[in-house]
């Protein structure tokens, strides 16, 4: 078999942390697209992608790309590619679209047209008339952008962020997903402490945490692409085998939380301890007002209530002055906060080093980057 086209889908803003991520884990073939990173591997690259990136939402198969303006090219384009490689006489195939900047503009027709040319290349080769889909399941996207169409399979099932710890949720829970990225955007180590002053859920306290000790985000869960029948069984006994064998959980951590939300806690302790980091996970119910960091050289990171609703920005704008009085009194600390308040910086008392554009669901937000000096290097002489 070729070599297979694969799609790591991102939330927009994170590709070039999953692009860093995926040259990380060996890949040299990466290239980033608005949404998505694009890349080459094999039925062991499906299993070892799915257990180990952090900030990735899905890996896509990429089946095939074509002109389609009308529905006649999408039928024959659709029809064209090898279904009968991947879906089962028994599998269930539904088809998922989007349509953007495209003359073929009813997602739904769409939809329908793909499934029928799908439907139509499977009689052929699996001499059937009836499908009854109650197999394994693969689940097929056509994307029409600018008249060309994209066809995918996702191999993930339930998206990435679901890592299997996180069973309660407070109001506005940040997704396990981003969180890692804004721990890998801060750089931190698990030489330096971490702190987050509005833990909460604990979802960035347990990222770090997963992040310290090597620890595969997708080790305690399953994937659709594991029951398909074309990908070997081996391949994810050794993708896990080698995620097993690469945790370092002998790495000293310095990992602590609070929130002033004593039933957030409570889920923070839940999360916490179903990750298993019960004995290394500092929990407090306490105002930012009160925070105190200790330790040198370490990482603030955090997302802040937003205010969303009227009245609730001067409340939100005290906070931010806290978190900035207790920035003050740490200077080697560095400091990272996502949040949608325009004026942060102002309210902080201080200019970011750095500021990006993200997406926390979709509410736009900037992730302010306070940079502090970096731990001295460790004397080797």
């Amino acid at each position: 078999m070729q070599p297979l086209q694969l799609i790591a889908t991102t939330p927009m803003g994170t590709e070039a942390v999953v692009s860093r991520e995926l040259k990380l884990l060996g890949y040299t073939d990466v290239t980033t697209q608005n949404g998505r990173v694009m890349f080459s591997g094999d039925f062991i690259d499906i299993a070892r992608c799915n257990l180990w990136l952090r900030s990735a939402d899905r890996i896509l198969i990429k089946m095939g790309e074509f002109k389609a303006t009308t529905f006649d090219e999408l039928f024959e384009g659709t029809k064209a590619l090898p279904w009968q490689d991947w879906i089962p006489a028994d599998g269930e195939f539904p088809v998922q679209g989007r349509s953007h900047k495209s003359q073929l503009s009813s997602v739904p027709a769409c939809q329908g047209i793909v499934k029928k040319a799908i439907v139509e290349k499977l009689k052929q080769t699996h001499h059937t008339e009836w499908f009854p889909e109650d197999g394994p399941r693969l689940v097929i996207e056509v994307h029409l952008l600018n008249d060309i169409a994209m066809l995918t399979i996702d191999t993930s099932g339930a998206g990435l962020h679901k890592r299997g710890y996180r069973k309660l949720v407070t109001e506005a829970p940040l997704k396990e997903t981003l969180a890692a990225a804004l721990v890998q955007l801060s750089r931190w180590g698990p030489h330096r402490p971490f702190y987050d002053p509005f833990c909460g859920s604990g979802t960035l306290l347990v990222e770090a945490a997963m992040i310290g000790w090597n620890i595969a985000p997708g080790l305690r869960r399953s994937f659709s692409a594991e029951h398909w029948p074309i990908v070997p069984a081996e391949v994810w006994n050794q993708a896990r085998e080698e995620a097993f064998d690469l945790v370092k959980d002998d790495v000293p951590l310095q990992i602590a939380g609070s929130d002033i939300d004593p039933q957030a806690i409570e889920v923070a302790e839940a999360a916490v301890r179903s990750a298993g980091f019960a004995k290394e996970i500092k929990l407090d119910v306490l105002p930012v007002s009160r925070v105190r960091l200790k330790g040198d050289y370490g990482c603030l990171i955090t997302n802040p209530p937003y205010g969303e609703r009227i009245g609730e920005q001067t409340e939100i704008e005290r906070l931010i002055y806290s978190l900035g009085r207790v920035a003050a009194e740490v200077p080697t600390w560095s400091f990272f906060a996502i949040t949608s308040t325009t004026s942060f910086e102002k309210h902080f008392n201080q200019k970011a080093d750095k500021r990006r554009k993200l997406y926390n669901g979709r509410i736009e937000t900037q992730f302010y980057q306070f940079l502090g000096p970096l731990p001295p290097r460790p004397d080797r002489s």
